[in-house]
């Protein structure tokens, strides 16, 4: 990465872009990708897309209730959310990459030490945009690149906040906008990941009746249950299968201590890798939820404060599904990556991520692989950060697969 890389980072991470599932703050995305294609236009690549998503692309089935909800109730949802895809070459096989511009919330401050940049997506994943768009530059030194293969880059929104990818890397693989070979920049410590998990959310509400605090037993205690079935399920589903995660994420009943809350919900995030393991992890949350309420009420029906809440709890509580249906990108032989960087080790888990939507796309090999580690570089966290070293270390990775891509004629 040269000055100019450097100056472009600095910039992608001064911008908010947290997208509106994030935060209520400024969303500032089409600063992002408008700065993100002039950069990647100033070395020979060309725009071919830019734009926000339609929303009958959009809105289907498995889209998850949080962007249906957030298209509903927001005219202007989607527009606010671009993608973008830069290319060069016309002819010949093509290696994709895709990064997503997006970050979680909170914003951060932009900063850079020397060694180290600072600021929300500096690993996740603007540092290591800017790092692909310098090892495409040096791999055009080849004369066979753009010339016998051709490379894309998209640019996408929505891969944070829950919204999966359903309108930003989605639209833009249906369009036809990949390869042969398909690489999607995230933090795995420059070790190729041949395989992503898939997520489904699942809600559990409670509906019941507040009280004051001078008389609890006269409404439904919503946090008591709430927290009682969150480590019941979380026990229960645990190691439930290999290849998944199970998040026990947001429980919320409400913020004042001087009354009793009857209603609230909890949230839990479950992966999985194929969907025999989605169907087990579906009926298990079941069954695990049908045990904790029978076992809340008889724990607690005999103790006053909660006697409503425990002989009411299974008509109170119901389980709702956020999120589900999606597919999970299975196992994948990429010979040409082997040949760059290690393999993601068969027995650590994978991470669900936008390379889901090119599990159904024929003739398409598809992996996972860029600098940092989403813990020790705190993606999502504070304190976020990437080291010049490891993004340096990814432009040559980029660019040797690049340069190897169109020496092999694509294969």
């Amino acid at each position: 990465m040269i000055g100019e890389d450097r100056d472009l980072l600095l910039r992608l991470l001064a911008l908010p872009t947290a997208g509106p599932l994030e935060t209520t703050a400024e969303v500032r995305l089409w600063d992002a990708v408008h700065a993100y294609s002039e950069a990647g236009e100033d070395f020979g690549m060309r725009t071919v897309h830019l734009g926000a998503a339609r929303e009958e692309d959009v809105l289907r089935h498995d889209v998850p209730a949080v962007v249906r909800e957030a298209i509903a109730e927001d005219p202007d949802f989607l527009e606010r959310q671009p993608s973008l895809v830069l290319r060069v070459g016309d002819t010949g096989p093509t290696v994709m990459f895709n990064v997503h511009l997006d970050t979680v919330a909170p914003f951060e401050p932009a900063g850079f030490d020397g060694v180290r940049f600072h600021g929300r997506g500096a690993i996740d994943a603007k540092g290591p945009a800017v790092a692909l768009l310098a090892g495409i530059r040096a791999a055009l030194a080849d004369p066979a690149v753009g010339r016998d293969v051709s490379v894309l880059v998209q640019a996408v929104s929505g891969e944070e906040g829950g919204a999966m990818g359903v309108f930003g890397t989605r639209p833009l693989v249906e369009a036809g906008y990949h390869g042969s070979l398909n690489v999607f920049c995230e933090p795995t410590d420059l070790r190729y990941l041949p395989r992503s998990t898939a997520a489904m959310t699942a809600c559990v509400r409670v509906r019941g009746e507040d009280a004051i605090d001078d008389r609890p037993h006269a409404g439904h205690n919503a946090t008591v249950l709430l927290g009682f079935l969150a480590q019941h399920v979380a026990g229960a589903l645990a190691g439930r299968v290999p290849d998944g995660q199970v998040c026990v994420a947001g429980l919320h009943t409400g913020r004042m201590h001087n009354r009793v809350y009857g209603s609230g919900e909890l949230l839990l995030n479950l992966s999985y890798a194929n969907t025999a393991s989605a169907r087990v992890l579906a009926v298990a949350l079941d069954a695990a939820l049908r045990d904790g309420l029978a076992e809340f009420t008889a724990r607690f029906s005999g103790v006053p404060p909660f006697h409503r809440t425990a002989v009411d709890a299974a008509a109170i509580t119901r389980l709702e599904w956020r999120k589900r249906g999606l597919p999970a990108l299975p196992p994948q032989d990429v010979p040409l990556l082997d040949g760059v960087v290690p393999r993601w080790p068969a027995h650590e888990p994978a991470f669900t991520c936008d390379a889901i939507w090119l599990a159904d796309v024929p003739g398409a090999r598809t992996a996972v692989l860029g600098p940092g580690s989403l813990d020790a570089n705190n993606a999502h966290a504070r304190g976020e950060h990437a080291d010049v070293a490891d993004l340096d270390r990814f432009t040559d990775v980029v660019r040797d697969i690049v340069v190897r891509f169109a020496r092999n004629g694509g294969s």
